[in-house]
Formats: C-alpha cells, sequence, structure tokens
C-alpha cells in the first residue's frame, strides 16, 4: 500500500520508496528524511482542501508531504507491531 492511501492514525512500516526516474531527487529527499525500511510511519492529518498536504510522522519528526510525494513511498501495516 502506499503511503497516501494508509488511513488516518493506523500505524505502518516503510518497505522502500519507489523512485519515478532515475536518480530521482524527491525519492533520494525523502529516504534521507528517515523515509527507509523497517521505520515506523503514522498518517496523523490531512489538509483541508483535496487532502494536502499530508501531515506524516516517522518516528519523532512530523513532515508536510504532497501527495504525489506519499506516494512514492510503500508501507505495510503487518509487521508494525515487531517494528516498534
Amino acid at each position: 500500500m502506499k503511503l497516501s492511501e494508509l488511513p488516518r492514525r493506523t500505524a505502518a512500516t516503510v518497505e522502500c520508496v519507489e523512485d519515478a526516474l532515475p536518480n530521482d531527487a524527491i525519492a533520494r529527499r525523502l529516504r534521507e528524511l528517515g523515509f527507509v525500511a523497517g521505520e515506523r510511519v503514522e498518517l496523523m492529518a490531512a489538509g483541508p482542501f483535496s487532502a494536502e498536504p499530508l501531515l506524516v510522522q516517522v518516528g519523532y519528526t512530523r513532515f508536510a508531504l504532497r501527495r504525489s510525494e506519499a506516494a512514492r513511498v510503500r508501507v505495510s501495516t503487518a509487521a508494525v507491531g515487531e517494528a516498534a
């Protein structure tokens, strides 16, 4: 599932960040911010207009992401209990 599809207040584990293009600067920046495999992530809230931006928590840090940016992050809700 994509991070942009995750229900609010549901914990998940990052599987990977998908590159839209070769040498994708946005995907690389998401990895630098902490969106790496095994990291716990949670969608906290969505903005009032067209549900953008998304407020996402990775570890103890919160980020505002565009829906298109969040769609690059693949997550799984199955292994959350093991990762925490």
